[in-house]
């Protein structure tokens, strides 16, 4: 992460000045040694700002590095508390918790303080639940460029947004990994493969479809940005790096006006390229290689949404079934 976006971090940041110091470390070890994405590192030093903010009401000034070690679980229920109050999921509660967690630990490591008090709270149970592909017809709509037949916008931008999209149902891409392409890396008739930069800076190779080089070739030809073999792939329409929730407005139109449900995110896309292999008799091992799980048991959760789809089959076409 740029040293600058490191600093506009720390602007305001409710703490004493040691804090701030060991705030700017941590948020750079997230980024340069944990190697976690722009966007979860965004995550992590929004809820700890949080947190210190709290904490600023909590104890009736900004906590120091010696505020920090002295905490007590008392101090982090009412912090958990006060999230819950402000509307949080249990989910996002958790990764409140898991961010402050990780700043402690950082401290402890560094020989300030102890994250013992943070250690000793369990986190929220989280109900589980299984992820909400699309559809085949739904997701090949999003990325037919027909689908956006009539849009005001310049088709150069039509056509990126496209390509992006093709490389999340097309490639099971997380969004980050795909707008964290060069140039260079960008796939064509002749590179039928990505070499894609996961969580945890874990490198995995994905091969590509012809539909998929197409949309990708198709933007390329029409960008009218200079891009540069090490630069980013896909630009703003300003010339800079797109920025994700442009993709998310996309995904956004154009759900609406395909009529389908909230959950039809950039990432529902993954989710969907998962399922769909599955469905089609893909082995989990090659997701989950195609995918870079580190764990099996992850990429196995995608056996139960094809499970459930078979039980509703069941349920709506056999005969006792449809009787009962």
């Amino acid at each position: 992460m740029p040293k600058l976006h490191i600093r506009a971090m720390q602007i305001d940041l409710p703490a004493a000045s040691d804090v701030k110091a060991q705030f700017a470390s941590w948020i750079a070890h997230l980024a340069d040694e944990r190697r976690l994405s722009e966007l979860t590192v965004e995550a992590y030093g929004r809820d700890v700002r949080f947190f210190l903010g709290f904490l600023q009401e909590h104890l009736g000034g900004p906590p120091s590095l010696n505020d920090l070690d002295t905490l007590k679980p008392r101090d982090i229920r009412a912090f958990l508390a006060r999230r819950r109050t402000e509307g949080l999921s249990s989910r996002s509660v958790m990764r409140a918790l898991a961010a402050s967690r990780s700043f402690a630990r950082f401290l402890e490591r560094a020989g300030n303080g102890s994250a013992s008090a943070l250690a000793a709270i369990r986190a929220p149970k989280i109900a589980r639940s299984l992820p909400k592909p699309l559809t085949a017809s739904a997701a090949r709509k999003m990325t037919d460029t027909e689908t956006r037949a009539g849009d005001p916008r310049e088709p150069w931008v039509l056509a990126r947004d496209a390509a992006v999209i093709a490389l999340l149902y097309g490639c099971g891409l997380r969004i980050a990994e795909a707008l964290s392409l060069t140039r260079r890396e960008a796939p064509s008739k002749s590179q039928r493969a990505l070499r894609v930069t996961g969580k945890g800076g874990k490198t995995r190779q994905v091969p590509v479809i012809d539909s998929v080089v197409q949309a990708v070739e198709d933007y390329i030809a029409l960008c009218p940005w200079t891009l540069e073999p090490d630069g980013p792939l896909f630009l703003g329409a300003k010339g800079g790096p797109l920025s994700p929730r442009i993709v998310q407005r996309a995904m956004q139109e154009m759900r609406s006006a395909l009529g389908l449900p909230e959950t039809a995110t950039p990432h529902a896309l993954r989710h969907s390229f998962a399922t769909h292999l599955l469905a089609r008799g893909g082995d989990l091992r090659s997701i989950q290689e195609l995918l870079g799980h580190s764990s099996l048991s992850t990429t196995q959760i995608y056996t139960e949404v094809d499970a459930a789809k078979l039980i509703a089959v069941h349920a709506a076409a056999h005969p006792r079934a449809r009787s009962a």
